[in-house]
């Protein structure tokens, strides 16, 4: 510590005012000291940040998006704290850039109006939480697993394993589904038309019988069909409606062994599909 101070000394020796800002002088001294002042408070916030975060993991109460929501405004309030402490710190007030804020902020207003609007919108996600990490949700034709929600995006990772970087402000602005928003379970429907002339009632037992015969389909609720068309030439519509939760990441692979399923039963009891 004491070389440092004699290093620092002997700095001194040769500083040079920069300029002026406020009632502030700025030397060539001072700017050093104030960037290794702020490499700190970076370095800090970073510790402070993980710290918490990991004590935070080994309370059960806690999950991924809560753990996410306090430790993303912990960070950004030791950054705008420690900041404005430093400043103090040399004499620089906030005030001395009001003339520069208000300069720039006249060019680049229109620029930052979609930044500040996602960066407002991350904040309201990670209160309201309407999505979390882990949570299947549908926006438009995006259909993925949140795996990440940051101040200004959201990363949602598609079926296909694509991650995808959604602004914040959708989730706001737009309609979004959320499929594990009330549980951990859902409904999924498979339609079925078959032609005229099929007894329903055995329509009915082929297609609960595929249901039932599938790992993933839950028992409880059990599953259901309904018979929601006639047409005029004798087709009937049904709708095998199955409760899932083990794969609901891979809805399209189960559809699809439902469908092998029915196909398989329906051929074998000679019913024609319509």
């Amino acid at each position: 510590m004491e070389l440092l101070r004699l290093y620092l000394s002997d700095l001194s020796d040769f500083d040079v005012t920069l300029f002026t800002l406020g009632d502030a002088e700025l030397t060539l001294f001072t700017l050093f000291k104030l960037i290794v002042l702020m490499w700190v408070l970076l370095l800090a916030t970073r510790r402070v940040t993980a710290f918490i975060d990991r004590r935070l993991g080994l309370k059960p109460s806690f999950d991924a998006g809560s753990r996410l929501a306090i430790v993303a405004v912990v960070r950004y309030a030791l950054l705008i704290v420690g900041t404005v402490v430093i400043l103090q710190m040399f004499g620089i007030k906030l005030t001395a850039f009001a003339v520069l804020a208000g300069a720039i902020g006249v060019g680049v207003g229109f620029g930052l109006q979609q930044i500040i609007s996602n960066f407002i919108s991350g904040l309201i996600i990670m209160f309201e939480r309407p999505i979390k990490v882990g949570d299947r949700i549908e926006l438009a034709n995006l259909d993925g697993i949140v795996t990440e929600i940051g101040m200004r995006r959201t990363t949602v990772v598609t079926s296909d394993n694509i991650a995808i970087l959604v602004p914040n402000s959708r989730f706001i602005t737009d309609n979004v589904v959320n499929l594990r928003y009330h549980a951990q379970h859902i409904r999924m429907r498979v339609p079925v038309t078959v032609a005229a002339g099929a007894d329903p009632v055995a329509v009915e037992r082929i297609l609960l019988e595929a249901a039932r015969a599938h790992a993933d389909v839950l028992k409880d609720p059990p599953p259901a069909v309904r018979l929601l068309a006639l047409a005029a030439a004798g087709n009937m519509g049904f709708e095998l409606q199955v409760w899932n939760t083990n794969r609901i990441d891979a809805r399209d692979a189960l559809v699809s062994d439902l469908n092998f399923a029915i196909r398989q039963k329906l051929t074998q009891s000679g019913i024609a599909l319509a």
